[in-house]
């Protein structure tokens, strides 16, 4: 079986000269079992080696070849075995699919509209650039940032359904949040949800360790906050991992965010250097003021008066 272990997408693109352009790769938060459309998404892959990234992309090439898109874009998905490496093609969509907006979106990269051209005989050299303006479209996008997907669920409206993440996609939308680091945009993202209880909190009892950690072994669409319930109640990493077979990358940038609350709730007074450390992590001003027992107002005038601004 291949159930626990990690899946990636990658977004590629050719044209009638069989140039071929990896746009995107996007890798999911959660382990395979979970509906990509259910799945926190990251993009580009995080925690891929630059070997293991090169072997997806001769895969990805390989196969849009084989299948014959002549002209314009696919999205393929891979299972990687955390253990060896092996590598698993799980599909392949020669189409724009919902993917493909997403790798639009997060990279500036228009897919569908290239598409078209591609399709009545331009080829990618031919085709500009929109973001850059100087360079062609066969250039792969590069980005000094991180994407974040996270889904929409509505179970509230449907008491009676299984609130159990499966390979049926059950979202029914997502948010998109771009950071500078993969903290600042997940907790940018998990706001940007818009539903109660989605954003991490970081005051209150977090509940028994054990029955936490029993919680986070069946992936449901609350699972990333019993995560961190479970590590404000003092779990390990490897016990997160042992319950959710989260990659160890992604639970250490859970701790980091708890660490981050800790030495705000710890600290004497609000500094500038901590509110910045706090900002670069995606810590909102009403996630501050909860932790300093402040009003959200009281933190934002602080903010400004330290100069700590968006940038």
């Amino acid at each position: 079986s291949i159930l626990g272990w990690k899946e990636y997408e990658l977004e590629l693109m050719r044209d009638r000269n069989d140039n071929v352009v990896v746009v995107c790769s996007i890798e999911n938060f959660d382990p395979m079992g979970v509906h990509t459309g259910d799945s926190i998404t990251v993009a580009p892959a995080m925690t891929l080696t630059d070997r293991e990234y090169q072997r997806l992309r001769d895969i990805g090439i390989a196969i849009i070849r084989e299948v014959g898109v002549d002209t314009g874009g696919c999205n393929i998905q891979f299972a990687i075995d955390p253990d060896d490496g092996r590598i698993i093609v799980i599909e392949m969509n020669p189409r724009v699919s919902r993917s493909s907006a997403l790798a639009s979106k997060a990279t500036g990269f228009p897919i569908a509209k290239i598409a078209a051209r591609l399709a009545v005989g331009y080829t990618l050299d031919e085709i500009p650039n929109d973001i850059t303006e100087k360079t062609p479209a066969s250039f792969e996008p590069t980005l000094d940032y991180v994407v974040v997907k996270v889904p929409r669920f509505a179970f509230e409206k449907f008491p009676s359904a299984d609130s159990t993440l499966t390979t049926t996609m059950k979202s029914v939308g997502e948010a998109m949040a771009i950071g500078r680091n993969f903290t600042e945009a997940l907790q940018k993202a998990l706001r940007s949800v818009e539903r109660k209880g989605s954003p991490f909190a970081f005051t209150g009892e977090p509940g028994d360790k054990a029955e936490l950690l029993r919680e986070s072994v069946r992936p449901t669409d609350g699972r990333i906050n019993t995560v961190m319930r479970s590590i404000r109640a003092g779990a390990t990493p490897d016990e997160v991992f042992a319950a959710t077979k989260i990659d160890p990358w992604f639970v250490d940038q859970l701790f980091l965010i708890h660490e981050v609350a800790g030495e705000l709730a710890d600290a004497s007074g609000i500094t500038r250097e901590l509110l910045a450390y706090a900002k670069r992590h995606g810590f909102s001003d009403a996630q501050i003021a909860e932790i300093r027992g402040l009003r959200e107002d009281v933190v934002r005038e602080v903010r400004h008066a330290l100069g700590v601004r968006p940038v």
